[in-house]
């Protein structure tokens, strides 16, 4: 089997993988980093939205061999010195999250999106860039809502 090296939330880790092993599959089962969901299969759902070389990529998709060499952030990887990064305290005080399934995905695709558009981006954009994500439990009112402030503080 070959071995694959990456970065993982700012730390060095390798491990052996069949060439169809997904990365989800690598960050939760080789490495036990289950904050990254598997909600579909199918790339639909977004729950499994990890950051590779700095780039929200949906990680149903993403085999582990081709993030060799690469920089991989996680929901694990966002909080810095015992203390969330603000987008995670937005979903939190904004209350943008029920069951908590999806809001991994939603955090890191959150983030990309303040990236991408700055800290004013604006409802429609996020409503839009929010396409890939799904929740079953709100009505996205608060998500957004969370978004919007957490890119204030971003």
């Amino acid at each position: 089997m070959p071995t694959v090296s990456m970065k993982v939330n700012g730390d060095t880790v390798s491990g052996e993988v069949e060439g169809r092993t997904l990365l989800v599959e690598f960050l939760r089962d080789t490495l036990g980093l289950t904050g990254t969901h598997v909600g579909c299969d199918t790339s639909q759902c977004g729950a499994c939205v990890v950051h590779v070389d700095g780039k929200a990529v949906k990680a149903c998709t993403a085999l582990a061999l081709a993030c060799e060499g690469q920089s991989v952030t996680t929901i694990e990887g966002l909080a810095k010195n015992g203390a969330l990064h603000p987008m995670q305290e937005a979903f939190r005080e904004n209350h943008g999250l029920q069951c908590g399934f999806c809001t991994p995905g939603m955090i890191m695709s959150a983030v990309d999106i303040v990236k991408r558009n700055g800290k004013k981006v604006k409802e429609a954009t996020i409503r839009a860039e929010l396409d890939g994500n799904i929740c079953r439990c709100t009505g996205y009112h608060n998500i957004v809502k969370a978004i919007q402030d957490g890119a204030s503080k971003m």
